[in-house]
């Protein structure tokens, strides 16, 4: 009846409109075909530019970002994109079963995350996992606002996809990164709330995990600070990292060595606990340290036994290197001689090396090693999976490429999986003699 009554209508309706001239006609279907066709383009458009899947961003929006700003100001304007909804999210965000990580009692969906130094000050965590990263990891974050090194202090060395930083621990400071996540947590809590659900972790995402890095002051107390950041911000988050081994505070990796890290990881878990307590928490968030690639053997079989006496949950392999290693292809570029920490594919057989030497004296042991350090390629990520490392992170791989490599990486391990007949968690630490 509807039908009938709706062709009725439009047929009365019809006969009633004045007819256009037929000489018009083929004016007026030009005069919409041009609109229409740039409107059906700029939504096309649009869909390809904010599918994190595109291969847009990497071959033309980083460069033309690199071209126009300088390593910093690109920072910056990478995390404003990911803060306010302006960036590339995987629309279908669903990771093969192959690539499931068991890790803390606790499932990620894939084992790529994204390390400390990108999101300092926990603004763009959302939109960082809407690109595809398991595990994302804020900070270094300090006790108190500290501005850092003075500027310029990051340098990029395009031909080798690598850089070259000096921030010193520039950070909003705890209370700062305190009300983000509580205004975070407030808004997750409540649409959890409406659906009578339970989150299941500080992430608010099935399959993911928080982790929130703690530095200190320049001038702040070597236990003490770190401490602080238990107390305040252990609360928001799964994973707990303590960061001793970057090379632009001076005295920080002196901690790394003997009872000086035995000491402080011991306080560290015994605050740790004491959160837990009063919180009332059935599920402990895991303490981890990060540690230099700049290390011999014997410092890291030290390291191993420290984190085994103090029962912390596991290692971060590792930081940036203050070396300059000589497998760059542009050897003479001037920006080496900048001082700071160099990040990017060069740091990888560094990171490798002091990866197995600790998984030679922690294999006997629970503790979680995670890969760091020129991770770039699914078969990067391989790589330190077979040589011990549950998961891995990447950071400047992530700046120069864009916010594709989360998914191609995860497409890479995927397919080489599935080649060698074997899940993730199969090839963890494979390379054991």
């Amino acid at each position: 009846m509807f039908n009938l009554v709706r062709k009725s209508t439009l047929s009365t309706l019809s006969k009633r409109l004045p007819f256009l001239p037929k000489n018009t006609r083929p004016l007026l279907k030009a005069s919409l075909a041009g609109p229409l066709a740039i409107g059906v383009g700029g939504v096309l458009f649009g869909l390809y530019f904010f599918d994190a899947r595109s291969a847009i961003h990497e071959y033309l929006v980083c460069p033309a970002i690199r071209m126009a700003t300088s390593a910093e100001d690109g920072h910056k304007l990478g995390i404003l994109c990911l803060k306010y909804g302006l960036s590339p999210r995987l629309y279908r965000d669903i990771d093969d079963e192959v690539l499931k990580v068991s890790v803390f009692g606790k499932e990620l969906s894939n084992p790529v995350g994204i390390a400390a130094g990108l999101d300092k000050d926990g603004e763009a965590m959302d939109g960082l996992y809407n690109t595809g990263f398991s595990y994302v990891e804020i900070g270094s974050i300090t006790p108190e606002p500290q501005p850092g090194n003075p500027k310029p202090r990051f340098f990029r060395i395009p031909k080798d996809e690598s850089v070259i930083n000096r921030y010193g621990f520039n950070s909003s400071g705890h209370w700062n990164v305190l009300a983000r996540l509580r205004k975070r947590f407030d808004s997750f809590v409540r649409d959890y709330q409406k659906t009578g659900q339970t989150p299941p972790n500080n992430a608010f995402r099935p399959g993911k995990l928080l982790g929130i890095n703690l530095g200190k002051n320049k001038t702040g107390d070597e236990v003490e600070d770190y401490v602080k950041g238990i107390q305040r911000l252990g609360p928001y988050a799964d994973v707990l990292v303590i960061n001793v081994s970057s090379p632009n505070t001076p005295g920080l990796r002196d901690l790394q060595a003997g009872s000086k890290l035995t000491n402080l990881l011991e306080r560290v878990v015994s605050e740790r606990d004491k959160v837990n307590s009063a919180l009332d928490n059935k599920s402990k968030a895991p303490v981890l340290v990060k540690i230099a690639p700049d290390l011999t053997e014997e410092e890291i079989k030290d390291i191993a036994t420290s984190a085994k006496k103090a029962h912390i949950d596991g290692i971060v392999v590792s930081n940036t290197t203050i070396s300059r290693p000589t497998t760059y292809v542009s050897p003479n570029d001037p920006i080496l001689q900048e001082s700071g920490g160099l990040s990017g594919r060069p740091l990888k057989p560094l990171s490798l090396k002091a990866l197995r030497y600790l998984r030679k004296y922690t294999k006997d042991s629970n503790l979680v090693l995670v890969g760091c350090g020129g991770v770039a390629t699914g078969k990067d990520a391989i790589d330190f999976a077979k040589a011990g490392a549950t998961f891995v992170e990447l950071y400047t791989a992530f700046a120069y490429r864009g916010p594709s490599l989360p998914y191609k990486i995860k497409q890479e391990i995927t397919q080489e999986l599935k080649k060698e007949g074997k899940t993730w968690m199969q090839i963890v630490g494979q390379d054991d003699p």
